[in-house]
């Protein structure tokens, strides 16, 4: 897959592989039950306090949820995460280079511990206010 040299624009916009766009406005219309659940149950209409936005290209992925203003992505992570460790360590890598932390939930975790979800969200937004 091919690396964004600059991951700003000059408008000060996240560059993303123009391709990602329509792969992402699929992804919005068939979300996961996980997805779902994680966006309808906690990171809608800023009931965190942040706008998130759903399946936003950045460089050359897609990340599940995002916040602009926390510089936030969250992943709900299905069983093939379990076969791509590897490839998801080096995602967050990259993703960490240019400002942006990552933090994964598995599909389980939301559909059977939403609370513990939830807190944990709550948690880890609170930390990262306090790191920017």
């Amino acid at each position: 897959m091919k690396l964004i040299d600059s991951p700003i624009t000059q408008n000060g916009h996240n560059k993303y592989l123009l391709e990602l766009r329509e792969l992402a406005k699929k992804n919005r219309n068939n979300p996961t039950k996980a997805e779902s659940i994680l966006w309808h149950q906690v990171l809608k209409k800023k009931q965190t306090g942040y706008k998130f936005l759903r399946q936003k290209p950045i460089n050359q992925f897609i990340l599940d949820f995002y916040s602009s203003k926390l510089l936030l992505d969250i992943e709900v992570d299905g069983d093939i995460h379990n076969k791509q460790q590897n490839r998801d360590i080096g995602r967050n890598q990259i993703l960490n280079n240019i400002g942006i932390k990552t933090i994964r939930y598995n599909n389980d975790e939301i559909i059977k511990k939403l609370d513990k979800v939830k807190e944990n969200v709550m948690l880890e937004i609170k930390d990262r206010q306090n790191e920017l």
